[in-house]
């Protein structure tokens, strides 16, 4: 039960990341016997590509690209099954192209990359999986022509370049990619994101009483870090109560003393919100309309 909390896990992380920058289609349906890709990616332009801050996965995203996360070790069976969907939509793809009478360019193929917490020797050689000289640790590619490299997560070496794939790692590679997300600038928009979807993931883990060891490690790694962001929550949620509360006394007292409030009027409220509630109150009773502008409108 677990393992699908985390494939739904690894499916919305990946989508909510690459969504700005392309179509994403989440369990998209491939033809013969019903199968569904995890994560089908199309880049909309050059101009549009993932930030290069998002290190590998911007590498894996220049082309059209289909994503297989895994929570376990994709098997031997698993990583054909992926394959055959790749090799499904190729084949969709050059019946549309001799529909419309047109040419299939390479760079129209889709790229298959199968993201797997572990992946054994054995396993990789049985699908001629081998290392590229300019490629990072972790990525290795299946001869040539099936456009596809397996990625052993925790083969990735721990840098920035490969934090966002490590992210949906598993056991201490996910725990120290954690530590790395909570360390990033609190402004950047996707730690934020990715903190909510690990918050949920959290939250359907607990539901679902899992007994994994790692399970529990990584719900135990969340609880701090999810009430420090409630708390501030908490506190950001008051202290713009309390700003939205002085603009409202600032905008009645404008209105009480000088009608409805105009464009000068209101130029100057933001610079008397810089003030303390003692300091602008009696000012605002003092102070004629044009002491206020001649004071607060520069």
């Amino acid at each position: 039960m677990t393992r699908f909390i985390h494939d739904q896990f690894a499916k919305d992380y990946l989508e909510q990341i690459l969504t700005p920058y392309g179509e994403v289609q989440a369990a998209r349906r491939v033809a013969g016997e019903v199968r569904e890709i995890d994560v089908y990616f199309i880049p909309k332009s050059q101009s549009s590509t993932i930030p290069e801050n998002f290190g590998l996965l911007s590498q894996l995203t220049t082309t059209p690209a289909l994503f297989e996360p895994f929570r376990n070790a994709a098997s031997i069976t698993e990583i054909c099954d992926c394959l055959l969907k790749l090799l499904e939509v190729r084949g969709d793809l050059q019946r549309q192209a001799n529909r419309n009478d047109t040419r299939l360019l390479d760079s129209d193929l889709p790229k298959l990359w199968i993201l797997t917490p572990t992946a054994s020797a054995p396993l990789l050689s049985g699908f001629g999986a081998t290392l590229h000289a300019d490629e990072l640790p972790g990525v290795y590619f299946l001869p040539e022509h099936l456009r596809t490299a397996i990625i052993a997560i925790h083969q990735l070496p721990v840098i920035t370049e490969t934090l966002w794939l490590r992210i949906i790692g598993r056991g201490n590679v996910q725990k120290r990619a954690i530590d790395e997300l909570e360390s990033l600038n609190p402004d950047n928009p996707f730690r934020q994101a990715a903190l909510e979807l690990l918050y949920n993931l959290r939250q359907n883990l607990q539901l679902t009483h899992s007994q994994d060891e790692d399970d529990q490690e990584l719900v135990m790694r969340l609880a701090p870090l999810y009430q420090q962001d409630r708390e501030q929550a908490i506190q950001e949620g008051e202290e713009r109560g309390i700003q939205q509360g002085e603009r409202l006394v600032v905008e009645n007292l404008l209105k009480v003393r000088f009608g409805e409030l105009d464009n000068e009027l209101q130029s100057i409220i933001q610079p008397l919100l810089e003030l303390n509630p003692e300091e602008f109150t009696p000012l605002l009773l003092q102070l004629s309309r044009e002491e206020l502008i001649t004071r607060f409108c520069q």
